[in-house]
């Protein structure tokens, strides 16, 4: 087990270096010229130079990436170019409003597609029907029209939860609960429907296993059989599943902090990433990856429980 850790561990390693020097290099060949931009289109020459000294943008690529690493190591992230605030306070106050709408979400996309994928799988009939009608439906519909459609009636018809905003939990956990349930539920209905249909294809194909069969024939509760069983074995593609909406969520959340005026990572990435303020850029994006890291070896090491074949592939 413990080498099984030490491998995923050091392939997100690596995954997070590789990503996050490319986007270092790749921020750095963008052809703009960052230091006009912070002077401004009527700074002198001599004042857009200084700017591109006191930046450090007057040396190598390679030097300034090498004293970029060597500061993300010690958890460094380095300076905003426009705010000079440090990288690592942006991503703090940033991370929160993010993980909170993204891990609500995929708690409520977990509960509920697996209470609706195993019904499905169980019932058949209508309300299988009506499962792969939602898939359809959600997965055309984009996210950020659910986001609008749910501020307009549960804001600003019924006024039963705030339209916009965030508040930490520290300060008022009620108030939290309500700033985050409905940019949350944006984004998980989009992929309820989706880790249904996985969970009920996985439960179908292990009910038909002549494992379950014996089971039933020894008269084992169908409650037992589904929740000791059945349930267990059909888990691991449902986690994978899981484990890729989250990634998809961090994603969906950039224009979902936008319909509800959220100060995420994905609004801090995306002005960031207009007005060129590369250190802001390439530390959320390490952050970020970071995430997805964490999140794939949580579901890896939850997959090795449940089947142990998994450790040694």
């Amino acid at each position: 087990m413990l080498q099984f850790i030490l491998r995923r561990l050091g392939a997100g390693i690596l995954l997070v270096w590789v990503i996050s020097t490319l986007t270092f290099f790749l921020t750095s060949f963008t052809g703009n010229d960052q230091a006009r931009t912070l002077a401004g289109p009527t700074a002198t020459v001599e004042a857009v130079e200084a700017v591109r000294v006191k930046l450090g943008l007057d040396r190598p690529v390679l030097d300034r990436y090498l004293e970029w690493l060597t500061g993300a190591i010690r958890g460094d992230l380095g300076t905003s170019w426009f705010t000079n605030q440090p990288v690592s306070r942006v991503v703090e106050q940033a991370l929160p409003v993010s993980l909170s709408i993204v891990i609500t979400a995929i708690l409520l996309t977990t509960i509920v597609s697996t209470f609706v994928g195993v019904l499905a799988a169980l019932r058949r009939g209508w309300v299988d029907r009506a499962l792969q009608t939602a898939s359809l439906i959600t997965f055309a519909v984009p996210n950020f029209l659910v986001g609008m459609l749910l501020a307009l009636f549960f804001a600003v018809e019924l006024g039963w939860l705030p339209a916009g905003g965030f508040t930490s939990f520290t300060d008022d956990p009620g108030a939290w609960v309500a700033s985050i349930t409905l940019p949350a539920l944006a984004l998980a209905i989009g992929s309820i429907a989706a880790s249904a249909a996985q969970t009920r294809a996985a439960m179908i194909e292990v009910l038909r296993q002549d494992y379950i069969r014996t089971l039933r024939s020894r008269g084992l509760p169908t409650w037992s059989i589904l929740l000791k069983h059945a349930l267990r074995n059909a888990a691991p593609s449902s986690l994978t599943t899981l484990s890729i909406q989250f990634v998809a969520m961090l994603g969906g959340a950039v224009v979902i902090e936008k319909v509800f005026g959220l100060s995420g990572i994905g609004k801090k990435i995306t002005s960031a990433a207009v007005q060129g303020d590369v250190p802001v850029v390439v530390g959320i994006v390490v952050v970020t990856v970071i995430l997805v890291v964490v999140v794939n070896l949580i579901t890896d090491l939850a997959l090795g429980w449940l089947n142990p074949k998994v450790r040694t592939n």
